[in-house]
C-alpha cells in the first residue's frame, strides 16, 4: 500500500514537469529553446534560426529538411517534440 501511495505522490509531483516537455514552436523558438529538444544541438539550432530569419516562417515541420544539416532521418528523430505556428498574416493585402 505504501508503494502505491508513494507512486501516486510521485506522479502528482512530476505532473507539472510534463508542461515543460511541451512542443517547441520552430517559428518562435530561440536557439536556446531549440537546443532543449533531444536531437537538436547548437549547430542545428543556429541553422534553424538562421534559415528562418533569411527565408521567413516555416509553413510546416517538413520544411526543416531545407535547413542545412537536417535530413529526413533527423527530422523523424525530433518531429514529435516540435510544432509550427502559422506564419503571421500580412496586414496589407
Amino acid at each position: 500500500m505504501f508503494r502505491f501511495i508513494r507512486s501516486i505522490v510521485l506522479a502528482l509531483a512530476l505532473a507539472p514537469l510534463a508542461a515543460f516537455a511541451a512542443e517547441v514552436d520552430i517559428n518562435t523558438a530561440t536557439v536556446e529553446q531549440l537546443e532543449q529538444v533531444k536531437g537538436i544541438g547548437p549547430v542545428k539550432a543556429n541553422a534553424i534560426v538562421q534559415y528562418r530569419s533569411e527565408n521567413g516562417a516555416f509553413a510546416s515541420l517538413d520544411e526543416l529538411v531545407k535547413v542545412p544539416g537536417i535530413g529526413e532521418k533527423s527530422l523523424a528523430q525530433f518531429r514529435e517534440q516540435l510544432s509550427v505556428s502559422p506564419p503571421a498574416q500580412s496586414a496589407a493585402k
